[in-house]
């Protein structure tokens, strides 16, 4: 297989790079965009459609990543496209009510299971802020648990690292997090119910939420242990906690109703996020009527948007959500096409004598160069990240656009099949090839 960006060359994404470091604090404007873990200047694309992106050098990519995740059926979908622009002629925002958000929102109950009524945002991270300040005005109560390795979007309570010891209050991961928001985030270990138990022991009646991604996507793929989340929803109930199901990567992925639908579990909230714009900014959270009832003008939790519940994204996300809707097979396809991606790799790395670790979930992949288990994050943690940046760079190199941190979980769309998998496996193959003659 041919060595792509060699052959092609990079010169304009190289140049933009250099551009936009003068003007864009790290020159992209979101970190993980940066290539800084596997080494490397950013690719700059210029268009995408189906399975394929192309850069500002006019290299082909087979996509991996779906803009991380909602581009469940691949990019620039025809039927998306037209439902954003017929919205976009009538105006690209109103600030004020429209029927879109309320078919949307009908969308979305109707779907997942846990909830009964749903506020519109922007972004997933308004939606779990906005998440825990309910569940926090509802309750009454201060303190949140959160898990080690598990990412909320960029809040101040999110970018908590864990203490010293199990009953340690937090500290802040970011400069710019104050001590005080820190003190009311616990940390705990994901898979880990005898943790979870200690923190909410040590601080009865102080925690006002439990907020956990039931299958989690952003220290790679890592499922949940039989029991897990089930133990959370016990421990939740019987000490009036709210648990909130983080979903902006699983919801409508891993199925119509989410994880929380293939596993049989209801949260007391949910938040969600990337499919339900269709790819345009949107996020969402939703939950008991009860919960929701509190949020303003109904209640008197302040949460407000000018562009929540924008035309554009509602119109693109009804789209998304009426044709996953209406494909019964789809997620048994994109279950089978990951499955078989899952078995090529591990045979061909077993071959290989290359220790690999494949965590999946769905359409939800994540190859951890480690031998595993890969349960947690101080697992996760053990991966050898610089063998992950060659295999990176290799695969780019050849065309696959993979995310650019063993710590991301990957994205399989409805337009990837066999074919694709294949070149996949090509590109791995001779890239092991390479990697063992050095």
């Amino acid at each position: 297989m041919a060595d792509l960006i060699k052959s092609t060359g990079i010169k304009k994404s190289k140049a933009l790079f250099q551009e936009a470091l003068k003007v864009i604090p790290g020159g992209v404007n979101s970190p993980a965009r940066a290539f800084r873990s596997v080494g490397g200047d950013p690719l700059f694309i210029q268009k995408a459609e189906g399975q394929w992106m192309w850069d500002e050098d006019g290299n082909r990519y087979l996509d991996l990543i779906n803009s991380w995740g909602p581009l469940i059926l691949g990019h620039a979908h025809p039927v998306i496209l037209a439902a954003a622009e017929e919205a976009l002629r009538h105006s690209s925002s109103f600030g004020a009510p429209t029927r879109l958000e309320v078919e949307m929102a009908k969308l979305v109950c109707a779907c997942v299971p846990s909830i009964e009524k749903v506020r519109m945002v922007n972004s997933g991270t308004e939606a779990t802020m906005s998440a825990i300040r309910l569940a926090r005005g509802y309750t009454s109560r201060e303190k949140i648990i959160k898990f080690a390795g598990c990412y909320h979007g960029h809040g101040d309570s999110f970018l908590i690292a864990a203490g010293s010891g199990l009953m340690t209050q937090g500290v802040p991961d970011s400069q710019g997090v104050t001590k005080g928001v820190a003190q009311d985030t616990l940390t705990a270990s994901f898979n880990d119910l005898e943790d979870v138990q200690r923190l909410v022991a040590a601080n009865p009646g102080q925690i006002a939420a439990i907020i956990v991604e039931p299958v989690v996507g952003n220290m790679g793929l890592i499922k949940p242990e039989p029991g897990f989340l089930e133990g959370l929803r016990s421990i939740c109930t019987a000490n009036g906690i709210l648990l909130i199901f983080d979903e902006v990567m699983t919801g409508f992925r891993l199925s119509l109703g989410g994880a929380q639908e293939v596993l049989g579990i209801k949260p007391d909230l949910t938040t969600l996020g990337k499919i339900i714009g269709g790819g345009l900014p949107v996020g969402a959270y939703g939950g008991r009527a009860e919960i929701m009832d509190y949020i303003s003008p109904a209640g008197p939790i302040y949460q407000a948007g000018t562009l929540s519940g924008n035309p554009v994204a509602m119109s693109a996300g009804k789209a998304m959500l009426e044709l996953l809707k209406a494909d019964t097979e789809l997620y048994k396809r994109l279950d089978a096409t990951t499955a078989l991606l899952e078995t090529e790799m591990a045979a061909l790395f077993q071959n290989a004598g290359i220790p690999l670790t494949i965590n999946r979930f769905g359409s939800m992949i994540t190859f951890f160069f480690h031998p595993g288990p890969v349960r947690n994050y101080e697992e996760a943690k053990k991966a050898d990240t610089a063998l992950f940046a060659q295999f990176f760079k290799g695969l780019l190199h050849r065309g696959i656009y993979l995310a650019p941190s063993q710590f991301e979980a990957l994205f399989i769309s409805n337009c990837i099949t066999s074919s694709e998998v294949n070149l996949i496996t090509q590109a791995t193959e001779d890239w092991l090839i390479e990697y063992r003659s050095k």
